[in-house]
């Protein structure tokens, strides 16, 4: 294979750019010479630090992360599945989580608290639902997986449905509809200190552990004669990626097709799989959700978009392009 032009550096860059342009636009704008007065200590105390050390910058932070995590995720289902319209939905962890934070809204206080501890406890269930049923099935290992979330996002949804009958129309009804469809509105610098370490720890392990990956994307046969345990590294990564996207369903909701489309424009940009397609996964789905938070913030006039309605938007060209293209050379991997 000739030799690329490594994308890390230039998509790095691009992470920044993004990033400060989020950091600058809201309904609270803020100039390149407010951040500079800010980050040399003119401004202490102003109404523009606490927008920006309290609102803003965790916003952005925890976008790039939420981002990344979804992309970190759709990069390694699509790998280990070795079918590119995997995504972390696969589970049925995003459809349960988002049970878990409707239940708080209906049947409980509907605090913030509750939301995230619900949402946070249904997503593990269904993770651990999904080993057990893939533990006792007679189908192949990846058939299991797929099957098994298949199952668990029809029962999560299917209770769904049930409570927004029962929710009050003019109150809780509105909140499971936004939750179910995605936010940065409510991130704040307590809510990014507290929920950042259970989405960056296993972020790293995955990371780390990209050869495991690759590995078992040659199938279960090729990983024993390589040495590796299939059904416990299944079991392991799977667990890792289901932690980062319940940590980012249980402060954001539901963000739909990150976790697709990252990978996708990571391969596109780059024709490899291996520590730094990983990487660049992890940087294109910061870039995709900041650019959607970006345009949630500034396309209503005042109110704020669903981030799931910009990322739909972004995705549907693509998965055209991707209906229409070719699809050689599209699972080749390089360990």
């Amino acid at each position: 294979m000739p030799n690329r032009l490594n994308p890390v550096p230039m998509v790095v860059l691009a992470v920044l750019a993004v990033s400060v342009s989020s950091v600058c636009i809201g309904s609270y704008p803020l100039s390149l010479k407010d951040i500079a007065g800010i980050l040399t200590g003119q401004m202490d105390g102003t109404m523009e630090w606490r927008v920006f050390w309290h609102l803003r910058l965790p916003r952005v932070i925890m976008g790039v992360i939420s981002g990344g995590a979804l992309g970190l995720s759709g990069g390694v289902y699509q790998t280990i599945f070795r079918n590119h319209l995997a995504s972390p939905d696969l589970t049925g962890v995003a459809s349960g989580a988002s049970f878990g934070a409707a239940c708080a809204i209906v049947l409980g206080s509907g605090s913030t608290a509750q939301i995230m501890g619900g949402s946070f406890f249904m997503g593990m269930l269904s993770l651990v639902l999904m080993l057990l049923m893939v533990h006792f099935s007679r189908f192949g290992q990846t058939g299991s997986y797929i099957l098994s979330g298949i199952i668990i996002s029809s029962l999560a949804d299917a209770g769904l449905m049930l409570l927004k009958i029962l929710a009050d129309p003019e109150r809780e009804l509105a909140a499971i509809e936004f939750w179910t469809m995605g936010s940065l509105a409510s991130i704040t610098a307590e809510k990014l200190l507290s929920q950042a370490l259970f989405i960056l720890i296993p972020m790293l392990l995955l990371l780390i552990c990209y050869q495991q990956i690759l590995i078992l994307s040659l199938g279960g046969a090729h990983a024993r004669s390589l040495g590796l345990s299939p059904k416990l590294w299944y079991g392991i990564l799977l667990s890792l990626s289901t932690l980062m996207v319940v940590g980012v369903v249980s402060v954001t909701g539901v963000i739909a097709f990150v976790g697709l489309i990252a990978p996708h424009i990571t391969f596109l940009l780059y024709r490899r799989r291996n520590s730094a397609y990983f990487l660049l996964c992890t940087l294109v789905g910061g870039i995709i959700l900041l650019m959607a938070d970006i345009g949630a913030r500034s396309l209503a006039g005042g109110a704020e978009l669903p981030l799931s309605v910009l990322t739909v938007l972004l995705a549907v060209p693509l998965l055209v392009l991707l209906l229409c293209g070719r699809k050689e050379g599209y699972h080749e991997a390089n360990l």
